[in-house]
C-alpha cells in the first residue's frame, strides 16, 4: 500500500478533533490580556502591586505542584492555569493587603476549590472568585483597605480611600465623587486589577480576537447592569451618570471579561451564556442597590456558577432522532 494512503487511513483513539489552542496557549493569551492592567496597577499603586501579584502567582503554582506531588498525580503547572488564578486573586485585592493573607487565600483557591474537586476542568466555582469571598469574609479590613491613585501624589502612604461605589452606597455628596473619567482610565482607588476599565476592555477585545472567549457573557453581564442602573438613578445623579459609575467602577469589567467567562464554570451553549450573563448582572445590581456591600460581582458570579449545570441542561439542543427512554430504571420497556 502507498505510504501516503497508509498515513491517511491510520486510526487513533478519540478525540479525533484536535486544535492548536491547547490549555497552555489559551492561558497564555489570558495572561497577555491581563498584562496592560497589571502594568497600570504598578504605575498607579507602586511596586507593592507587583510584589502582591508575584507572591500570589508563586503561591498558587506551589500549592498546585505540591498537592499533585503528594497525591501522585501528574504535575500540570505548566498549563499556566494556576498562574492565571494567582493573577486574578491579586487583582481582586488592594495594594494595602498584607502578603500573608495570600497564603490562606491561594491555598483555599487551589487546594480546596480546585484540586479537591479533581483539578482543572472539574471545579464547580471559579477558584479566584471563591478565594476573594473567603478572604473578604475572613479579613474584611485587609480586602477593603483601598488606597488612592498615587502616581502623581507625594503622600504614597496615604490612608484608606473610598471607591466610587463605596461613595455611592454611602450616599456621599456627589460633588466629592471621583469623576467618571477617573474610573474609566484608572486614576482612582480600588483593587489592583479593576481600576482601569479601558485597559480591561482592551484585554477583552484581545481575547475576542483570539477567540479565547465569546461575546455572550460579557455583553449580557455588562449590558444588564448598564440597563438597570440607567433606569434607576441614585443619589441625585442623572440616569447616565449612575449607569457610568456602575459600569466603569468596581470589578464589573474584570469579573465580566476575565472571571465569568471561565470555561469550567460557565455554560457551554450560546443561549446558556446569555442567561448566565443576565443572571450575573441582575444579582450584581440587586446586591449593589439593596445589599449591605457596595460591590456584588464576586457573590453574583459564584451564585451563577452553582446554576451552570441547570442552565446547560435547559439550553442544550436536542439531538436529532433522540428518543427518551421510559421506565429504564425499573426494567420496563422503552
Amino acid at each position: 500500500m502507498d505510504s501516503s494512503v497508509s498515513t491517511v487511513l491510520t486510526l487513533s483513539p478519540s478525540p479525533h478533533v484536535k486544535h492548536k489552542n491547547t490549555t497552555q496557549v489559551v492561558m497564555r493569551d489570558v495572561l497577555i490580556a491581563l498584562a496592560p492592567a497589571f502594568i497600570w496597577s504598578v504605575i498607579a499603586f507602586g511596586y507593592m502591586a507587583a510584589v502582591l501579584t508575584a507572591v500570589s502567582v508563586a503561591l498558587c503554582i506551589f500549592y498546585e505542584a505540591a498537592y499533585q506531588k503528594l497525591t501522585k498525580k501528574p504535575v500540570t503547572v505548566s498549563d499556566c492555569s494556576a498562574a492565571i488564578t494567582g493573577v486574578l486573586i491579586a487583582f481582586n485585592l488592594p495594594v494595602t493587603c498584607a502578603p500573608w493573607v495570600l497564603i490562606f487565600g491561594c491555598f483555599f483557591a487551589i487546594v480546596i476549590v480546585k484540586q479537591l474537586f479533581g483539578g482543572i476542568g472539574k471545579n464547580v466555582v471559579n477558584p479566584a472568585i471563591a478565594a476573594r469571598i473567603f478572604m473578604f469574609v475572613s479579613w474584611p479590613s485587609q480586602v477593603s483597605g483601598f488606597k488612592d491613585f498615587m502616581f502623581y501624589k507625594s503622600d504614597v502612604d496615604g490612608v484608606s480611600y473610598a471607591t466610587p461605589l463605596t461613595e455611592l452606597k454611602a450616599g456621599e455628596n456627589k460633588e466629592l465623587f471621583s469623576t467618571i473619567s477617573d474610573s474609566f482610565f484608572g486614576t482612582v482607588g480600588g483593587s489592583l486589577g479593576e481600576v482601569s476599565a479601558l485597559l480591561l476592555i482592551i484585554g477583552g477585545v484581545y481575547l475576542l480576537v483570539r477567540r479565547v472567549i465569546t461575546w455572550h457573557i460579557p455583553v449580557a453581564f455588562i449590558g444588564t447592569v448598564a440597563l438597570i442602573s440607567l433606569c434607576i438613578p441614585q443619589l441625585g445623579l442623572t440616569n447616565f451618570e449612575t449607569m457610568a459609575y456602575h459600569v466603569f467602577s468596581g470589578g464589573l469589567m474584570l469579573g465580566a471579561i476575565f472571571m465569568a467567562t471561565d470555561y469550567t464554570t460557565s455554560p457551554v451553549t450560546p443561549n446558556g451564556r446569555l442567561i448566565f450573563g443576565v443572571g450575573c448582572g441582575l444579582l450584581t445590581v440587586l446586591i449593589r442597590y439593596l445589599g449591605a456591600y457596595p460591590e456584588g460581582i464576586s457573590f453574583a458570579i459564584m451564585i451563577m456558577n452553582l446554576l451552570v449545570w441547570y442552565i446547560d441542561r435547559a439550553t442544550m439542543p436536542k439531538v436529532f432522532g433522540q428518543r427518551k427512554v421510559k421506565n429504564a430504571d425499573k426494567g420496563g420497556k422503552a
